[in-house]
């Protein structure tokens, strides 16, 4: 039963740095003091994680679960929240078969190409306990001239000769690359074969696993390979999109929304707002905000203003009692919501 004492406002969390052979420095652009020196290799800050367990191939094995930073319940973990409140913090949302929180939100930099990779496909979840689907979106916060993305693999390519172009180190020519600029978003279901390429800096929202097959990693040692699961799991060819609703504009009460991503388990919407803006601010199903642009603040009964700015990630609950949104001009964000929540109760 929800604890009708606990006080419920938009949250903010500790971000988890990830070091990573291919990352760097770059997300301090987000205003982020990052840990370990200016030599340490940060590739990814996780921004909301309720994981119950992480891959061991990527270094880790245990939970990664989320701190709130913010108000009344910092220093507590994101879970405990969840049990504790219920559906003033989840409204209609379903959580995962083992009780997590079902997204995973991060930047990721990449200084250097990411590996070449997948994540399993639906067969082989169905066939292993141990692998969960992820299906993920890349939203393109900044990029090098002439940085690019792989997402898929070419038409025509079979798995015999992809394996021997593993073997021949000429990956590469069999994978569609993709010419990519700020404000691009690609959604890349799982089962697809895909890499970030060096230079690209992206706020990634996936559904919450951390199961991954490499196949190829440009020529770095160290790194586990698992070339029979990834080719087991890849489907060839580009990617199925057809879900996805790129690029469809709609002019809101404050600001104009532009849908990114509609696939069945999150969609992503970016708004934009030209001037400043005081709203009221709520919902009937919880709603994550990672801001791109600008500043602004909201408020609620029982806790302090949240203020917010560049690089910064919001869960803002449907149990918030009187929200006020308070917004720079040139203010943006992308928002991430739920489809197994009805979105259409979305207020």
């Amino acid at each position: 039963m929800a604890d009708p004492t606990l006080p419920i406002y938009p949250l903010t969390f500790t971000p988890i740095y990830k070091e990573k052979v291919w990352g760097g420095r770059t997300l301090e652009k987000l205003g982020r003091t990052l840990p370990g020196g200016p030599n340490a290799l940060i590739g990814e800050s996780w921004e909301l994680a309720d994981l119950a367990q992480t891959s061991v191939s990527g270094g880790g094995g245990g939970a990664e679960r989320s701190v709130i930073a913010n108000g009344p319940l910092a220093g507590r973990t994101f879970t405990d929240v969840i049990c504790e409140a219920g559906t003033d913090i989840l409204g209609g949302l379903t959580l995962t078969p083992d009780g997590g929180f079902p997204i995973l939100l991060k930047f990721l930099d990449a200084r250097q190409h990411l590996s070449v990779q997948v994540h399993p496909s639906h067969a082989y979840a169905e066939q292993h306990d141990d692998a969960f689907l992820k299906s993920e979106a890349w939203y393109i916060l900044d990029a090098d001239p002439g940085a690019v993305i792989y997402k898929g693999v070419k038409p025509g390519v079979t798995p015999q000769q992809f394996r021997e172009a593993i073997e021949q180190d000429q990956v590469e020519p069999l994978l569609i690359t993709v010419p990519v600029k700020p404000g691009d978003c690609h959604y890349l279901p799982s089962g697809t074969c895909h890499a970030l390429g060096e230079g690209v800096l992206v706020a990634e929202v996936q559904t919450p696993s951390d199961t991954t097959f490499r196949v190829y990693d440009w020529g770095r040692t160290g790194r586990e390979l698992h070339v029979d699961q990834a080719i087991e799991c890849i489907d060839f060819g580009p990617p199925d999109v057809s879900q996805n609703e790129p690029n469809t504009k709609v002019q809101g009460a404050f600001a104009e929304i532009t849908r990114l991503v509609a696939c069945e388990y999150f969609r992503i919407d970016r708004y934009q707002v030209d001037q400043a803006q005081e709203q009221a601010l709520s919902y009937a199903q919880p709603v994550v905000w990672m801001v791109l642009e600008g500043n602004g603040a909201i408020s609620c009964e029982g806790a302090p203003d949240v203020t917010f700015g560049r690089g910064q990630t919001l869960y803002i609950p449907p149990g918030m009692r009187n929200g006020k949104l308070r917004l720079e001009a040139g203010t943006t964000w992308l928002e991430v919501t739920f489809p197994q929540a009805d979105p259409s109760s979305i207020a």
